[in-house]
């Protein structure tokens, strides 16, 4: 829950999971989801802006740690990683506009994506890609966006507490 109130990309993600593809969830699973707006507040921004920061500023120095070398040989830079890097924009704009995230991710994005993953992009367009949607966040995150500041850290004490007590009660 730490890491989910300071606006951490992938521990965000189970709140918006599609109701179909949940293959088990419990009563306090339900209270979770259905609060996703007590949880997610403009800090998330911080953290999507600062990880696409760290990547592109990576690929921009050549940087990265080189796991896909036939990637890089065959289109010239890391297409996964600069997907990645996009994909953190993408969501973190759309999370800070409206408070939820689209999984899988909407179109016309999704297809983009992909197009770069394929490399039908090149690390330019990428780069400057993420660099636009790094400065909406910013200035979502400055005010611009309808979340509040923070998250509801009351609530969110209280949620956590009745689920350690119904986790105490039934060990």
């Amino acid at each position: 829950m730490r890491l989910a109130v300071t606006g951490n990309p992938t521990i965000l993600l189970p709140l918006f999971v599609p109701d179909d593809e949940i293959v088990r969830i419990t009563e306090l699973g339900h209270e979770l989801r259905a609060n996703s707006r007590k949880i997610v507040s403009r800090q998330a921004g911080l953290r999507f802006a600062g990880y696409l920061r760290t990547r592109r500023q990576r690929l921009l120095d050549g940087a990265i740690k080189v796991n896909r070398p036939e990637l890089i040989e065959k289109y010239g830079f890391d297409t996964k990683y600069a997907m990645h890097m996009v994909r953190l924009g993408v969501q973190g704009v759309e999370l800070l506009e409206t408070g939820r995230m689209t999984l899988p991710i909407a179109e016309p994005w999704l297809t983009w994506l992909r197009d770069l993953r394929r490399g039908k992009h090149t690390q330019d367009e990428a780069i400057a890609v993420a660099a636009e949607l790094e400065d909406r966040l910013d200035r979502l995150v400055r005010g611009a966006s309808p979340l509040p500041e923070q998250p509801d850290r009351a609530w969110v004490d209280r949620w956590l507490v009745r689920a350690y007590d119904s986790a105490w009660q039934a060990a």
